[in-house]
């Protein structure tokens, strides 16, 4: 899967309509910034964005698709540069040093985030495109940032996303401490990776 920002939009927008939802996407980011989930409403967005307020409906089906979608705008802003995240020679450390990243850039933007996993979390049925796309976009990255051959690889960056989703959730509505998330990402990471390995060793006879 490409670097590329992919939109659960099914036709093709213009550059302008491209251009108004992008504002929309912004607006939304900005609000839920200053203040967290209940701040993003349909009608705030459109004003801040200055278009009409039928016209985020034409984007986005529900509050939760428009903040999922957001969510999907900062994973790919988060992890950008992955060659400059993924730091070190070994599939531990290079995996590591990203989940921590976005720890890190998760734990300074914190009312953000919270809103952005409230969206992603939800049952809303209309965020099920957008999160799938967002998941594998993290799936993605994660593999990026192993680099080198994992056996059963599926199962690993499933479990990683998983990992990923648990430290933000504990970050966010368990409000637990950035250096335990942090040190939980890392553990965690190395874990994975370490069985997944060992996994693949012949039984001693």
């Amino acid at each position: 899967m490409s670097g590329d920002v992919r939109i659960t939009v099914t036709r093709t927008l213009t550059k302008d309509q491209q251009a108004r939802r992008e504002r929309l996407l912004e607006a939304a980011r900005e609000l839920a910034l200053e203040g967290g989930y209940p701040a993003v409403t349909m009608h705030d967005v459109a004003d801040r964005a200055g278009v009409a307020r039928a016209t985020v409906y034409r984007y986005f089906a529900t509050k939760d698709h428009l903040l999922t979608e957001v969510a999907a705008t900062w994973a790919h802003r988060v992890t950008n540069d992955i060659d400059a995240l993924a730091i070190g020679d070994t599939p531990v450390q290079r995996l590591t040093a990203l989940l921590v990243r976005i720890v890190e850039v998760a734990a300074e933007e914190l009312t953000l985030t919270s809103a952005i996993i409230q969206a992603v979390t939800s049952d809303d049925s209309s965020v099920d495109d957008a999160r799938t796309v967002l998941f594998l976009f993290v799936r993605d990255r994660l593999s990026a940032a192993i680099g080198d051959p994992v056996p059963d690889r599926d199962d690993v960056e499933i479990v990683l996303g998983h990992i990923l989703l648990a430290a933000l959730v504990s970050l966010t509505a368990l409000r637990r401490p950035t250096e335990e998330v942090v040190a939980m990402v890392r553990t965690s990471g190395r874990l994975v990776l370490a069985g997944a390995f060992t996994a693949q060793e012949p039984a001693a006879p």
